[in-house]
């Protein structure tokens, strides 16, 4: 799908992945539902981005995605793509899991998604199709200690999407899910930690803090997403040895 003259609503807009997507996509000529928690941040994106609303709410709470996704179907008349980026880690020995805390990850990071997408579905049916793009990671094709929880969801989400992808293909709604690397965003600074991990990502990412790979701008992963809605992929992996990975 050409994002051009489309609507789009991404969650998680004001910093990181959500921010840079955000941008390509009013630099193709999207309308934009700008989403996330922070109010402030948002009004004044929205001031900078043609043909964009800021949209305040909290996405692990279902009835603020309801009304996200009707402002935004109220304001623009329709809907047609979601771009479910918002997220949040938790790092976690098995034995040392929070139980309330794994309720919290879970329903922002799984459950948010899935209610969001239940909410455009039949906005994309009606119009005659649809992107929805599920923000995975590549943990998600990894089993590295202390990650389970967040790793699990995000592989959660992803199978969820694909089975998605299979049941709204006729109605013209492709579901995909991109699977992002390390990325140089603030993301490991508001992950949740029961327990310091053994190794710590920096900026670098080089041998010596246990990533192979340097870590990839939010600009690199947006534009993988944009490609994503572009060509309507199944599965989107920002790097081709991810592939590998998945398949092991």
């Amino acid at each position: 799908m050409e994002p051009k003259d489309k609507v789009a609503i991404v969650t998680g807009a004001s910093g990181g992945i959500g921010l840079a997507t955000t941008k390509l996509l009013s630099n193709k000529g999207a309308k934009l539902a700008l989403v996330s928690r922070s109010k402030s941040k948002l009004e004044q994106l929205s001031k900078e981005l043609p043909d964009s609303i800021a949209v305040a709410a909290d996405l692990s709470k279902v009835e603020d995605i309801k009304r996200m996704v009707k402002q935004t179907y109220d304001h623009f008349g329709r809907i047609d793509i979601l771009v479910n980026n918002a997220g949040q880690g938790y790092d976690a020995p098995i034995e040392k899991i929070d139980v309330d805390t794994f309720h919290c990850i879970f329903d922002l990071d799984f459950l948010g998604p899935v209610v969001a997408m239940q909410q455009v579905i039949p906005i994309m049916r009606k119009q005659g199709g649809g992107s929805i793009m599920n923000v995975s990671s590549g943990l998600a094709l990894m089993y590295l200690p202390g990650m389970s929880i967040y790793a699990s969801l995000k592989r959660a989400l992803a199978h969820i999407s694909l089975t998605a992808r299979e049941e709204l293909k006729d109605d013209k709604i492709a579901v995909s899910v991109v699977y992002p690397y390390i990325t140089i965003t603030d993301f490991e600074k508001n992950t949740i930690k029961a327990t310091e991990r053994n190794w710590e990502s920096s900026e670098d990412g080089d041998e010596e803090d246990g990533a192979p790979f340097k870590p990839d701008t939010a600009e690199y992963v947006a534009q993988k997403i944009i490609e994503g809605i572009e060509t309507g992929e199944a599965e989107i992996f920002v790097h081709d040895w991810m592939k590998r990975t998945s398949s092991s």
